[in-house]
């Protein structure tokens, strides 16, 4: 499952849930290989964020997920707006 919708909202929920400068800080190449073990609520949570694109709402229904998971979307925002990026550059 991936990521859909608007990128911006999701990364605007987060950052003012104050998500994002925590992630910015941490190493990602120990918290991606610890991913996989909280894989069935990242799926949860990408399912929830693929239903909401109202920023509000979707702060409301993010408030319900640990730290840790809210975290891992927010790498999944980062690497989706990268290769979204990537591709526009190629073009």
């Amino acid at each position: 499952m991936y990521l859909q919708g608007d990128l911006q909202v999701v990364f605007d929920a987060l950052y003012h849930m104050g998500v994002i400068d925590p992630v910015l800080d941490m190493d990602w190449n120990e918290a991606l290989d610890e991913m996989a073990s909280f894989r069935d609520n990242f799926l949860k949570i990408l399912e929830v964020v693929n239903q909401k694109q109202d920023l509000s709402e979707l702060m409301r229904s993010l408030e319900k997920f640990d730290d840790k998971s809210l975290g891992y979307l927010a790498m999944e925002v980062a690497r989706e707006f990268a290769d979204f990026h990537s591709r526009e550059l190629v073009h």
